[in-house]
């Protein structure tokens, strides 16, 4: 009965430590304030509405609520001859997801033709770039 014991309790601790291997960072952690990729462009699939082009999609570590925080940046370009809003959506391969709306509220206006139009999502206890990412940018009515 020991020895079941002993084997059981091994099993948890290798199963805890290859959790903790697949939840790290997926390269090497970056410096806080430097702007980097936030995966390898094999790594990002986007989904792009028509009338906006992704002008900017990159990460930085920043300060957020105490702590070194994962932030995407993203600039969007509306490319349609009508004034837009964009849901933006990104999910990461760790199950967490971010997003808005950009611009994110309307008193000044939607984002014009030819105009971009940015905003930064940060990602609560994150502190280095995901290994995969997804970007949906669609279009609100209006």
């Amino acid at each position: 009965m020991r020895r079941f014991q002993h084997v059981a309790r091994g099993v948890g601790i290798v199963t805890v430590l290859a959790c903790l291997v697949c939840l790290g960072c997926a390269g090497p952690k970056p410096k806080p304030g430097e702007v980097f990729p936030c995966a390898a462009d094999s790594k990002i699939e986007k989904s792009i509405a028509p009338e906006a082009e992704l002008t900017d999609f990159s990460c930085v570590l920043k300060k957020w609520e105490g702590s070194d925080t994962l932030h995407f940046n993203v600039t969007v370009k509306n490319i349609s001859d009508q004034p837009q809003r964009y849901r933006v959506n990104i999910f990461l391969d760790n199950g967490k997801a971010v997003g808005g709306l950009i611009p994110r509220k309307t008193k000044e206006g939607l984002v014009k033709p030819g105009e971009t139009a940015s905003f930064v999502y940060p990602v609560k206890g994150m502190d280095c770039g995901p290994g995969s990412v997804t970007v949906l940018v669609k279009t609100m009515s209006q």
